[in-house]
C-alpha cells in the first residue's frame, strides 16, 4: 500500500523535481565552469542567503508586501474584467463598443504606464495597485468573451427548448461553459501580474521584491538579486500550479480539451 502510494506521489510530481534538480545542476555548473560565481552565485549559496533573509525577516517582508500587492490589484482586474467580458461576449454591441478600447489599451505596456500611474495616484501604494490592475483586466476581458462566444448554440437551444430563462441560461449553461475561458485567462493574468509587479515596486517603494531587487542593484548585492529572482519564480510556480488544479477540478467538465 505504502509503496503504491509512492508510486502515485511520484507519477503526479516526479516529473517536478527532476525539472527542479537538472535547473539547479545546470545552474551550479555554470556558475562554478562558465560565469564568475561573484556575478553569478551558485544555488547553494543563493540558498544559504535565503534562510538567512528568511531568519531576520526581510525576504518575508518584502514577500508580504508583494503578495498583498499582487493580489489586490489581480482581484480588482479580475472583478472588472469577467463581467466586462461577458456583456462583451453575449451582446454583439457591447462588443463593437468596447472592443477598440480593449484592442487600443491591451498594446500599451505596463511599463510604459508607470509615468501615467505616478501623475494619476502619486508614489503610494494605488499607484502600484493600478499597474496590475492594467496588466491583469484585458487579458480576463479577452478570455472571457472568447469563453461566451465558443459555446455551441445547440446547447443554448436545447435550454431554450426546454423551457429555460434567461437568467436560467446565463447561469446553468452560459456561466459553466465559460468557467475554463475565465481561469485560464486569470492564470495568464496572474503570470504578467507578476512580471508587472517589479516594475511597479521600481515607483518609491519602501518594500517589496522589486525593491529588493532594485537595492540589490545599486549596492551590488547580487546574492539578494537572485534570493529575489528565484522567490519570484517559485511562487509564481506554486500560484500557476493552483490555477491549473482549479482548472481540472472545477472547470474540466465543461471543457473538452481539459
Amino acid at each position: 500500500m505504502r509503496q503504491r502510494r509512492l508510486q502515485h506521489l511520484w507519477s503526479l510530481y516526479g516529473g517536478y523535481v527532476l525539472g527542479f534538480v537538472s535547473l539547479f545542476l545546470i545552474w551550479h555548473l555554470a556558475s562554478v565552469y562558465v560565469v564568475s560565481s561573484v556575478l553569478f552565485p551558485p544555488p547553494g549559496l543563493v540558498f544559504a542567503k535565503g534562510l538567512v533573509l528568511v531568519r531576520n525577516g526581510v525576504l518575508l517582508e518584502h514577500l508580504a508586501a508583494s503578495i498583498q500587492r499582487i493580489l489586490a490589484g489581480f482581484m480588482a482586474g479580475s472583478l472588472l474584467g469577467i463581467p466586462i467580458g461577458l456583456a462583451m461576449g453575449s451582446f454583439r454591441p457591447v462588443r463593437k463598443l468596447l472592443e477598440p478600447y480593449t484592442e487600443f489599451l491591451r498594446f500599451i505596456p505596463s511599463v510604459a504606464m508607470i509615468t501615467v500611474a505616478v501623475i494619476w495616484f502619486g508614489i503610494g501604494e494605488a499607484s502600484k495597485i493600478f499597474l496590475i490592475v492594467y496588466t491583469t483586466i484585458f487579458i480576463v476581458i479577452l478570455n472571457t468573451a472568447a469563453g461566451v462566444s465558443a459555446i455551441a448554440p445547440n446547447k443554448i437551444r436545447a435550454a431554450q427548448a426546454l423551457g429555460a430563462t434567461r437568467a436560467q441560461i446565463f447561469f446553468h449553461v452560459a456561466l459553466p461553459a465559460t468557467l475554463p475561458y475565465i481561469l485560464t485567462g486569470m492564470r495568464l493574468a496572474m503570470a504578467n501580474s507578476f512580471t508587472t509587479i517589479v516594475a511597479a515596486e521600481l515607483i518609491a517603494a519602501n518594500e517589496g521584491l522589486g525593491k529588493m531587487l532594485w537595492d540589490g542593484r545599486l549596492f551590488m548585492l547580487v546574492d539578494d538579486i537572485f534570493v529575489s529572482l528565484v522567490t519570484l519564480g517559485l511562487l509564481g510556480f506554486a500560484v500557476d500550479r493552483v490555477f491549473r488544479w482549479s482548472i481540472y477540478a472545477f472547470a474540466g467538465k465543461y471543457s473538452p480539451a481539459m
